[in-house]
């Protein structure tokens, strides 16, 4: 709970603060890696530094904070938390690494507020920075203890036991564990980082969903390689492990996490709308198998828009999957259809005359245009809002409000 005192320090210095976050953690991010160069090997994505999705990403969490606490001083942000500390986890980060980002951080507020910075207004900020610290740090510290590994420890080698290509960008990869010991828990939706050395000796990290069935020994990412553009580079470690990997390599992955999930009682019978555009597919495909083996007679509903049936990644055993589920139906639009799905809608999906079950649970996975789009869709449609899960590959640059 932020003191009163705080509180109306951060309402009149918050438009200020939030206007200059760009600013602020672009100075914190390069003042850190210059003195911390360390954190870079393993901790940060080079790619989304270079694109400033970590940067947009840290500013909208920061300021959303603020705003939450404001608007209601006696609860805390805890949609906004749990997917923060879910990422935190699946990259290892441990409760030193928040004296270290409060360092920098704080530094370049100084820097760029200048005599703004009054010691009432640095200490109203410091109370908002180590209430959101010390609210991850508690959740993290229970994610790690429900995973049964130590803070940070969480990494293990995966035996590749095949390979499969599934579009002209995209490779399934099967994983054993390496040890030969049990495969971790894990929750159809959830993600795993995998940890891979770049040519220049650097580790780099990325989040993949989860594309088969948890519940067995084996695992399954679905990796889209993801090409550069004019103002981004190449996504290095989806292109290595296009590239590099075969069957037999070993890779570097973390135990899951992600608070988007299958509540998967044998018994429930909620409605569930699985919803994605291009490889957001992935944790869709999850879910559907998780369905699929515990014989589930729920009503689930499959849509997914694409570029062709060619470029839909795990088409033909989404269809199958959905043959399997009693209760399942599944539509598909296509910006290029092609004979391969003759009852495919064509252009971007449109959900006019999709009869949406309002009390389902939906998980909605793709772009951050489409998943604005097709939410509020969704929420015209009368689906409420809380009722709609997220999943965003990467730094998560969309907060919708705590009514999500």
């Amino acid at each position: 709970m932020l003191s009163a005192e705080s509180a109306a320090v951060v309402r009149a210095t918050l438009p200020a603060v939030a206007g200059a976050l760009d600013e602020i953690t672009t100075r914190f991010y390069g003042a850190m890696f210059r003195d911390r160069p360390e954190l870079l090997d393993g901790m940060f994505n080079r790619g989304n530094q270079a694109s400033g999705a970590q940067r947009r990403a840290l500013a909208g969490s920061i300021a959303g904070f603020a705003t939450a606490l404001l608007d209601d001083p006696d609860t805390r942000p805890d949609t906004l938390l749990d997917r923060i500390a879910h990422k935190h986890a699946a990259v290892g980060v441990t409760d030193d690494q928040y004296t270290i980002v409060h360092k920098y951080l704080f530094g370049a507020i100084a820097e760029v507020l200048g005599d703004a910075v009054t010691p009432q207004v640095a200490a109203a900020w410091d109370e908002v920075y180590w209430l959101m610290a010390g609210a991850l740090i508690a959740q993290e510290a229970r994610l790690y203890q429900d995973a049964g590994m130590q803070p940070g420890q969480v990494w293990r080698q995966w035996t590749v036991v095949e390979r499969r290509t599934e579009t002209p960008d995209v490779v399934s990869f099967v994983l054993s564990p390496a040890d030969g010991e049990p495969a971790p828990p894990a929750r159809a939706g959830q993600y795993v980082s995998v940890r891979a050395l770049m040519a220049d000796g650097v580790h780099q990290l990325r989040q993949y969903s989860l594309s088969s069935d948890p519940g067995g020994e084996l695992r399954r990412i679905t990796v889209k390689r993801v090409a550069g553009t004019a103002d981004t580079p190449d996504g290095e470690v989806s292109n290595l492990l296009h590239e590099q990997v075969r069957e037999g390599d070993e890779l570097t992955l973390s135990a899951p996490f992600g608070d988007v999930f299958l509540d998967d009682p044998a018994d429930a019978t909620t409605p569930v709308v699985l919803v994605s555009a291009g490889i957001g597919a992935t944790p869709i495909a999850s879910i559907l198998a998780r369905l699929a083996a515990l014989g589930s007679t729920r009503p689930v509903l499959v849509l997914h828009a694409d570029r062709s049936p060619a470029d839909h990644a795990l088409r033909a055993e989404t269809r199958e999957l959905v043959g399997q589920l009693p209760g399942a139906r599944a539509d598909f639009w296509y910006e290029r259809p092609g004979p391969e799905e003759p009852d495919a809608r064509e252009r971007l999906m449109n959900l006019d005359g999709i009869e949406l079950p309002t009390d389902a649970t939906v998980f909605l996975c793709g772009p951050l245009p489409f998943m604005r789009d097709v939410r509020a869709q969704l929420l015209r449609a009368g689906v409420p809002a809380r009722h709609i899960r997220y999943e965003v590959f990467g730094p998560d640059l969309w907060l919708p409000g705590p009514e999500a």
